[in-house]
Protein backbone atom coordinates (compact mmCIF):
# COMPACT_ATOMS: atom_id res chain seq x y z
CA UNK A 1 0.00 0.00 0.00
CA UNK A 2 2.53 2.37 1.13
CA UNK A 3 4.42 2.04 -2.32
CA UNK A 4 1.23 2.44 -4.23
CA UNK A 5 0.76 5.77 -2.39
CA UNK A 6 4.49 6.85 -3.34
CA UNK A 7 3.80 6.13 -7.01
CA UNK A 8 0.37 7.77 -6.11
CA UNK A 9 1.75 11.13 -4.59
CA UNK A 10 4.35 11.50 -7.59
CA UNK A 11 1.47 11.11 -10.22
CA UNK A 12 0.14 14.06 -8.87
CA UNK A 13 3.63 16.21 -8.59
CA UNK A 14 4.09 15.67 -4.76
CA UNK A 15 0.48 17.87 -4.25
CA UNK A 16 -0.94 16.61 -1.05
CA UNK A 17 -3.68 18.70 -1.04
CA UNK A 18 -4.89 17.75 -4.39
CA UNK A 19 -8.63 16.15 -3.81
CA UNK A 20 -7.64 13.47 -6.07
CA UNK A 21 -5.01 12.19 -4.35
CA UNK A 22 -7.32 12.57 -1.01
CA UNK A 23 -9.86 10.18 -3.03
CA UNK A 24 -6.61 7.78 -3.87
CA UNK A 25 -5.49 7.39 -0.17
CA UNK A 26 -8.92 6.28 0.70
CA UNK A 27 -9.17 4.30 -2.75
CA UNK A 28 -5.18 2.02 -1.89
CA UNK A 29 -6.18 1.46 2.40
CA UNK A 30 -10.02 0.30 1.22
CA UNK A 31 -8.06 -2.21 -1.22
CA UNK A 32 -5.55 -2.78 1.30
CA UNK A 33 -7.88 -3.54 4.01
CA UNK A 34 -8.79 -6.74 2.09
CA UNK A 35 -5.61 -8.46 2.79
CA UNK A 36 -5.81 -7.84 6.68
CA UNK A 37 -6.58 -11.70 8.31
CA UNK A 38 -7.86 -10.96 11.23
CA UNK A 39 -11.30 -10.73 10.93
CA UNK A 40 -12.04 -8.76 14.05
CA UNK A 41 -9.31 -5.94 12.52
CA UNK A 42 -10.93 -6.17 8.68
CA UNK A 43 -14.13 -5.19 10.04
CA UNK A 44 -12.63 -2.71 11.99
CA UNK A 45 -10.72 -1.22 8.99
CA UNK A 46 -14.06 -1.89 6.85
CA UNK A 47 -15.74 0.57 9.18
CA UNK A 48 -13.10 3.16 9.04
CA UNK A 49 -12.92 2.73 5.11
CA UNK A 50 -16.55 3.11 5.19
CA UNK A 51 -16.42 6.80 7.13
CA UNK A 52 -13.50 7.59 4.95
CA UNK A 53 -15.19 7.05 1.59
CA UNK A 54 -18.49 8.90 2.60
CA UNK A 55 -15.89 11.80 4.06
CA UNK A 56 -14.31 12.24 0.62
CA UNK A 57 -17.30 11.78 -1.46
CA UNK A 58 -18.90 14.56 0.50
CA UNK A 59 -16.01 17.05 0.48
CA UNK A 60 -14.65 16.23 -2.83
CA UNK A 61 -17.55 15.04 -5.04
CA UNK A 62 -15.40 12.25 -6.17
CA UNK A 63 -16.65 8.37 -5.79
CA UNK A 64 -14.41 5.80 -6.28
CA UNK A 65 -15.07 2.58 -4.69
CA UNK A 66 -11.94 0.47 -3.43
CA UNK A 67 -14.12 -2.38 -5.81
CA UNK A 68 -13.00 -0.12 -9.27
CA UNK A 69 -9.54 -1.89 -10.77
CA UNK A 70 -7.21 1.59 -10.65
CA UNK A 71 -3.74 1.41 -12.98
CA UNK A 72 -0.26 2.87 -12.42
CA UNK A 73 -0.53 6.58 -12.39
CA UNK A 74 -4.40 7.33 -12.49
CA UNK A 75 -5.19 10.92 -11.70
CA UNK A 76 -8.26 12.64 -11.00
CA UNK A 77 -7.75 15.71 -12.05
CA UNK A 78 -10.27 18.08 -10.92
CA UNK A 79 -12.61 17.45 -8.18
CA UNK A 80 -16.64 17.35 -8.04
CA UNK A 81 -19.20 15.20 -9.85
CA UNK A 82 -16.77 12.36 -10.17
CA UNK A 83 -18.26 8.75 -10.05
CA UNK A 84 -16.77 5.58 -11.02
CA UNK A 85 -18.83 2.17 -10.34
CA UNK A 86 -17.19 -0.57 -8.59
CA UNK A 87 -17.19 -2.68 -11.68
CA UNK A 88 -14.88 0.18 -14.07
CA UNK A 89 -11.42 -0.76 -14.55
CA UNK A 90 -9.07 1.91 -15.69
CA UNK A 91 -4.95 0.96 -17.01
CA UNK A 92 -1.91 2.66 -16.40
CA UNK A 93 -1.67 6.48 -17.21
CA UNK A 94 -5.19 7.50 -17.13
CA UNK A 95 -6.97 11.09 -16.31
CA UNK A 96 -10.53 11.44 -15.82
CA UNK A 97 -11.93 15.36 -14.40
CA UNK A 98 -14.76 16.71 -13.28
CA UNK A 99 -18.27 15.60 -14.49
CA UNK A 100 -16.93 12.23 -15.62
CA UNK A 101 -19.69 9.15 -14.73
CA UNK A 102 -18.03 5.54 -15.41
CA UNK A 103 -20.90 3.56 -14.60
CA UNK A 104 -22.92 0.26 -15.74
CA UNK A 105 -24.91 0.47 -19.07
CA UNK A 106 -27.53 -1.46 -17.37
CA UNK A 107 -28.68 -1.93 -13.83
CA UNK A 108 -28.93 -6.20 -14.96
CA UNK A 109 -25.92 -5.90 -16.33
CA UNK A 110 -22.90 -6.05 -14.01
CA UNK A 111 -20.28 -4.90 -16.37
CA UNK A 112 -18.50 -1.41 -16.70
CA UNK A 113 -15.82 0.23 -19.31
CA UNK A 114 -12.43 -0.75 -19.26
CA UNK A 115 -10.34 1.92 -19.94
CA UNK A 116 -6.81 2.51 -20.59
CA UNK A 117 -3.78 0.27 -21.70
CA UNK A 118 -4.76 -2.77 -23.51
CA UNK A 119 -8.73 -2.58 -22.98
CA UNK A 120 -11.11 -3.01 -25.79
CA UNK A 121 -11.44 0.67 -26.94
CA UNK A 122 -7.51 0.94 -26.64
CA UNK A 123 -5.82 2.34 -30.25
CA UNK A 124 -2.93 3.06 -28.73
CA UNK A 125 -1.08 6.17 -27.45
CA UNK A 126 -3.45 6.95 -25.06
CA UNK A 127 -6.31 7.52 -27.62
CA UNK A 128 -9.80 5.65 -27.22
CA UNK A 129 -11.96 4.29 -30.11
CA UNK A 130 -15.65 5.53 -29.20
CA UNK A 131 -17.58 2.46 -28.78
CA UNK A 132 -20.94 4.11 -30.12
CA UNK A 133 -21.36 6.99 -33.03
CA UNK A 134 -22.89 10.09 -33.26
CA UNK A 135 -25.01 8.68 -36.19
CA UNK A 136 -26.68 6.03 -34.21
CA UNK A 137 -27.57 8.63 -31.66
CA UNK A 138 -28.91 10.61 -34.72
CA UNK A 139 -30.64 7.53 -35.90
CA UNK A 140 -32.42 6.83 -33.07
CA UNK A 141 -33.64 10.26 -32.17
CA UNK A 142 -34.65 10.25 -35.92
CA UNK A 143 -36.76 7.19 -35.80
CA UNK A 144 -38.44 8.15 -32.55
CA UNK A 145 -39.57 11.25 -34.87
CA UNK A 146 -40.50 8.64 -37.24
CA UNK A 147 -37.99 9.07 -40.31
CA UNK A 148 -38.22 5.84 -41.99
CA UNK A 149 -35.17 3.79 -42.62
CA UNK A 150 -34.19 4.71 -45.98
CA UNK A 151 -34.84 8.63 -44.89
CA UNK A 152 -31.72 7.69 -42.10
CA UNK A 153 -29.79 6.00 -44.84
CA UNK A 154 -29.82 9.37 -46.57
CA UNK A 155 -29.26 11.66 -43.96
CA UNK A 156 -26.83 9.94 -42.53
CA UNK A 157 -24.67 7.99 -44.81
CA UNK A 158 -22.25 6.44 -42.55
CA UNK A 159 -24.89 4.45 -40.22
CA UNK A 160 -24.17 2.13 -42.59
CA UNK A 161 -21.01 1.12 -41.00
CA UNK A 162 -23.32 0.68 -37.56
CA UNK A 163 -24.73 -3.29 -36.82
CA UNK A 164 -26.83 -1.67 -34.44
CA UNK A 165 -29.02 1.51 -36.03
CA UNK A 166 -31.41 2.38 -33.01
CA UNK A 167 -30.20 2.16 -29.85
CA UNK A 168 -33.14 2.08 -27.91
CA UNK A 169 -32.74 4.60 -25.64
CA UNK A 170 -36.09 5.89 -26.57
CA UNK A 171 -38.18 3.03 -26.52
Amino acid sequence: MLEDIRSDLRAYDGNWAAQGFWAMLVYRFGRWRYGVKPTVIRKLFSFIYKLLFKLIQIITGIELPCEADVGRNFVIDHFGGIIVSGYAKFGDNCRIRNGVVVGLRRVDEKFAPVIGNNGPDDVGQGRLLPSTGVDQHAATLGRWFGVSDTDLLTVLPNLKNYGTRDLGFLN
